[in-house]
Parts: structure tokens; sequence; C-alpha cells
């Protein structure tokens, strides 16, 4: 049996070797012209890009303008004289005409017909264009145009610096955010204070989940404490974090520029600097990304260090406030083991700061940094009000 089960092996491994270097020495024939789009549908603003391969064996020429052209609804779209230049392709060589500069030229919804012409031959690419549906238009509506505006107002303020533009902008939004946060760090300091007489409620209903869950909730109720006050926070945060993100990083798109409101119709982002304290904040040195990550990791531990003082004496002040007694392992299951809970929170969470602080681009630590240092601020007002 073994016999044939190599020679079975033998001979699959044979095929797929000689499929291999079959596949390897293949070469497509040549043959035609491909035009294309880079998508077949786009939404408003479109950023259009459309590509031109020469597969022939023969030297390619053509000019952008006379060559291609655009149709909608029956009329001719006429492409800027600025984009019209003489092309030359070589055998196998591709050329890409960016239209994004020329969003204009889209905004009517509907179907496009973009063609290219040779000699006889005429090569046609349908593109759709739309609008954006209503969840799309509510969330550029409320979320990214205001924001947007809102940078580039910051990036002209400050002499088209986007590193002070980032700062203000976090400035900006943890003062928006500055209740929400607050009853958040209220809320944890108050599950701190109240984990003496969690421990009891867990010796005591040992065993009986549901006795324990009833319990729990009626200290939850008699101690004004409420156990999802910090997720209100990250919930009203989450999504502008989201749209400063996909701002910045598409900074440098000119579409953007359609959504700019009048009293911006002078900004460009060709005026923007990206230069911030030596650091090029969308393409920084990996050097400047690591101590970057380093001191971003640093002041995230001292945040939650200080989110983590308990009452403690004058003398000494407990550090970590939901210590395990030594000897006891024996935990509800429906509780997490706190002393877990704040080595992760004291070590882990600048661990991963550090991680995705060191692997995005520099813009993105340069955000953290303020945000934390200003969550430092507010913690020690905190700890300040639940001392009194």
């Amino acid at each position: 049996m073994k016999k044939y089960l190599d020679i079975l092996i033998f001979t699959i491994l044979f095929f797929l070797l000689f499929s291999y270097f079959s596949w390897k020495d293949t070469v497509a024939p040549l043959s035609g012209v491909e035009f294309s789009s880079s998508k077949n549908s786009y939404k408003v603003p479109a950023w259009v890009v459309l590509g031109v391969v020469n597969n022939t064996s023969e030297t390619l020429e053509f000019n952008t303008c006379d060559n291609i052209s655009i149709r909608h609804a029956g009329k001719q779209v006429y492409l800027p004289n600025d984009i019209c230049t003489d092309i030359e392709l070589t055998s196998r060589e591709k050329y890409s005409l960016n239209l994004s500069e020329n969003y204009d030229l889209f905004q009517n919804p509907g179907d496009y017909i973009f063609s290219f012409t040779h000699g006889e031959n005429e090569y046609v690419e349908p593109v759709e264009i739309k609008f954006r549906g209503t969840i799309g238009k509510i969330f550029v509506g409320l979320f990214y145009a205001p924001l947007y505006n809102l940078m580039a107002y910051l990036i002209a303020l400050f002499s088209n610096s986007l590193g002070l533009a980032i700062v203000a902008i976090t400035i900006l939004i943890r003062i928006l955010l500055l209740f929400p946060q607050h009853k958040m760090m209220v809320s944890q300091r108050k599950m701190q204070a109240i984990q003496p007489k969690i421990k009891k409620l867990q010796e005591k209903n040992k065993g009986n989940q549901q006795a324990m869950w009833v319990e729990l909730m009626k200290l939850y109720k008699s101690e004004g404490v409420n156990p999802m006050g910090s997720c209100g926070f990250l919930i009203i945060q989450m999504p502008i974090l989201i749209v400063i993100y996909h701002i910045i990083m598409n900074i440098t798109s000119l579409k953007n520029e359609f959504y700019l409101y009048g009293g911006l119709s002078d900004f460009h982002i060709s005026q923007i600097d990206f230069d911030f304290f030596g650091m090029d904040l969308l393409q920084s040195w990996w050097i400047v990304w690591l101590l970057l990550a380093l001191t971003v990791a640093a002041i995230q531990f001292i945040q939650v260090k200080l989110s983590l003082i308990g009452k403690g004496t004058d003398d000494k002040k407990s550090w970590v406030v939901l210590e395990k007694k030594k000897g006891e392992s024996d935990y509800n299951s429906m509780m997490p083991d706190p002393e877990m809970m704040n080595k992760f929170m004291l070590y882990g969470m600048p661990a991963m700061v550090w991680v995705f602080t060191y692997t995005l681009i520099a813009w993105v630590g340069v955000y953290w940094w303020i945000s934390t240092l200003f969550a430092i601020f507010q913690q020690l007002f905190v700890n300040k009000i639940i001392k009194k």
C-alpha cells in the first residue's frame, strides 16, 4: 500500500512541477489595444482614471483629447485643453489618464460612455456615476464635509501647517467631548471604589450566577454607578476619529475640494505644509516614528496610572486598586480578574498604543500625543474632585 501511495505522491508532484514551468514559459500573444476605467461605478465627486495598454507589437501614438471622447445623455463632454497631450506607447506599455482634478465634468449622475479611437478601431468603456445613498449623504453632510472644512480652515489659519491644524482640531474635539469624557472618568473611579463591595457579593453568591447578577444590579443602582458609563464617550468619539483619519489620509485628494464651503473657495491642497518639527506627517522616517511612538506610549502609561490611583494613605498611594490577594484564585466567572484587568490597562494599553503609533503614519502619533496629554490634565482634575 505504501508503495502505491509513494507513486501517487510522486506523480502529483511531477504534474505540479511540470505545470508550473509550462505556465511560466507561456507568453500571451500580443493583440490589440486595451482601454478601461479604474472602476465601473463612481459616486459624486467622481475620481475617474482611464487606462490605455498597448498590446500590439508596434508603437501606439495618440492624443488624449483627439482620441479619447466622453458622452453623457447623448451630449459630448469636452476635456479641458490643459490635459491634451500627445502620447507614444511602446509595446506592452501602459498610460493612465487621471481625471481627478476634473471631477466637475462628472457632477451629473448617469451613464457615461468613454471611448478610445485609434484608426478604424473604437474601444468603448461604459461607466456609471451616481449620487450617494441616504446614509452616505447623512454621513457626508453631518460629519465629513463639516470636519473637512474645519480642517481646511485651521490649515489656512495656521499658515498652511497641517501639524498645527492637527493639534488644534485635537484640542477642539477634546473640548467638545469634555463632558462625556468627564462622566466616563468619574464612572471608572466609582467602579474602582465599589470593588470591595463587589468582592463581597462574589464571595456571598459563589456558584449562584443569577443571585449574583441581581444583587450586583442593586449595588450599581444604590451607589449611582453606571457600568456602561465608559462606553458613551467611545461611541461618540469613534465616528469623529474615523472621519478625521479618512480626511487626513486623503488630504492630498483633489476631489475633497468638492466639499469646500463658499468661504474656503481659495483653499488648495498644493498650499499645505506637511512638515512638523522635522517630521513629514504623511511619510515619516522610521527613527522619528520610533521616538514618537515611545513618547506616546510613555504618556499613555502615565494617564492610565493616574486613572488607577486609589484612596491609599498619605504615606503610600495604592496605584493599582483592584489587587487580588495572595492565594486567591477563585473568582466568579461573571467578573473578570481585576488584577489582570489592571495589568492590561497599565502595561497592555501603552504597548498597543506604541505598536499602532509606530506602524501608522506620523500624524496619528501627533494626534494621540496631544489627546493623551489633554486626558492627563483632565484625569488630574477628576482625581482632585474624587479625593474631595
